[in-house]
């Protein structure tokens, strides 16, 4: 039998970990893509022992240079027969531009924008020939805010995630093939802990959070109705809102004023 496969970046924890169980749930095989290889074994294992799905560990930084031809080449045969992308895979650095290491912004990019787009551009051909696939990519609110001080190119990054899903939707909705940006909010993951912010972020109210499956459910469920941009839950749509409506000096200010309690750096 042939299942349609599914392939996750990020896929160790949190979100990429809740989209793999989400679409094994669907009967998907899944293809698990992130650097610590010892958690996407625990996680295949799992998987296949819930829903009898194959599930392909593929160790891989998406950091590095080309990466994306790592994980194709991973894939073998099944490379050219991706029916779900999701570039899920990113992460923040929670200080000013010039104190992060460029090495890290490096990577910050190389895993959020290049090989990310790099991965779509693999995919794609194959989706076109059988006029059916899936797209998504984990976006953010921040993707609609300004830039402020510290996570210097997060927003930036986020914003291209917007645009390029926008972009691709243009491109390929005459071909069956669905593109969502997801772009939640705050989300309970090992995110800010990764990046140092989460005794900042157990500062914040506890109505604002988001579990990660609530945020992959959303996404899903928008993917299948042909949504473009999804923004999980209401505060979240009222912030998203605010921040494309609202005079840019208005939420660059206000911003301003916040982005002391996101970052560790001076």
């Amino acid at each position: 039998m042939i299942r349609p496969l599914a392939l996750i970046t990020g896929a160790s924890a949190g979100l990429g970990a809740a989209f793999a169980w989400a679409y094994a749930e669907r009967g998907h095989d899944v293809a698990l893509v992130a650097r610590r290889l010892d958690r996407l074994e625990v996680l295949a294992h799992a998987l296949t022992a819930a829903h009898g799905v194959q599930a392909l560990p593929i160790q891989c930084d998406l950091g590095a240079w080309e990466a994306h031809k790592t994980v194709l080449g991973a894939l073998g045969e099944r490379a050219g027969s991706v029916d779900v992308l999701v570039n899920n895979a990113g992460f923040s650095l929670a200080a000013d531009f010039d104190v992060a290491p460029w090495e890290r912004q490096r990577d910050l990019m190389m895993t959020m924008i290049v090989n990310a787009a790099g991965l779509a551009h693999g995919v794609i051909p194959g989706m076109k020939a059988r006029r059916s696939g899936a797209i998504i990519t984990v976006a953010s609110l921040a993707g609609f805010a300004p830039g402020v001080a510290g996570h210097t190119l997060y927003p930036a990054a986020k914003s291209f995630a917007i645009k390029f899903s926008q972009a691709l939707h243009a491109e390929l909705e005459g071909f069956g093939v669905k593109v969502t940006a997801s772009c939640p909010g705050f989300t309970r993951t090992e995110f800010h802990t990764a990046n140092g912010t989460q005794a900042l972020m157990d500062r914040t109210p506890g109505f604002i959070w988001q579990s990660a499956e609530q945020v992959v459910q959303g996404a899903l469920a928008a993917n299948d109705r042909g949504q473009t941009i999804h923004v999980p839950g209401l505060h979240n749509r009222i912030a998203a809102f605010a921040l494309q409506c609202l005079p840019t000096s208005w939420v660059a200010l206000l911003a301003r004023r916040a982005e002391g309690r996101y970052k560790t750096g001076p």
